[in-house]
């Protein structure tokens, strides 16, 4: 399936020279999300290390990471951004291009050592799937793998990645 044929791109958002990658555009064509989710699980079958829990990263995250978990029979668990989540959480600031934000896990999501797979939307970057990694790591838990939909290859997100399993579904 040709998914850049189902993305949308949109000139200039969200500032002057940026061309953002709409997946919207994807989410609702009902064989396009199934591709996505059905690619993704069977890169997963292929790892080495099953993960027990799929980590989604708000908020895009949050579309794949549950349906990817539900075909892996694992758990899924949210990480937020700050002052989201109910209960005592773990946390850890990262740096962004201008400023800083936070990342938030529920203390209990996941018991140490658990094989633990970080899946979002989009790798750019690299900044919030690494604090992802490191937050994840901070816990006690094992990082296995990445999984996201689009990569943005020329922003060369992946090297601040540990060296580890990334899926990739599609390149720019």
């Amino acid at each position: 399936m040709d998914l850049k044929a189902l993305i949308r791109d949109i000139p200039d958002f969200p500032q002057p020279g940026v061309i953002f990658r709409d997946i919207t555009t994807l989410l609702k064509e009902p064989k396009g999300l199934k591709y996505v989710i059905d690619s993704l699980a069977l890169e997963c079958e292929k790892l080495k290390n099953t993960p027990d829990y799929i980590i989604g990263i708000e908020s895009r995250g949050f579309i794949f990471a549950p349906a990817l978990a539900y075909h892996l029979d694992a758990g899924f668990v949210p990480v937020r951004k700050k002052g989201k989540l109910p209960a005592d959480v773990h946390s850890i600031e990262y740096q962004l291009e201008y400023g800083t934000d936070t990342l938030e896990i529920h203390q209990d999501a996941i018991p140490s050592g658990s094989k633990v797979m970080i899946v979002d939307d989009v790798i750019a970057t690299g900044g919030t799937a690494k604090a992802t990694a490191d937050l994840v790591q901070k816990i006690g838990s094992e990082l296995v793998a990445f999984g996201f939909i689009v990569e943005l290859t020329g922003l060369e997100g992946r090297k601040k990645l540990p060296d580890l399993p990334c899926i990739s579904l599609v390149e720019y």
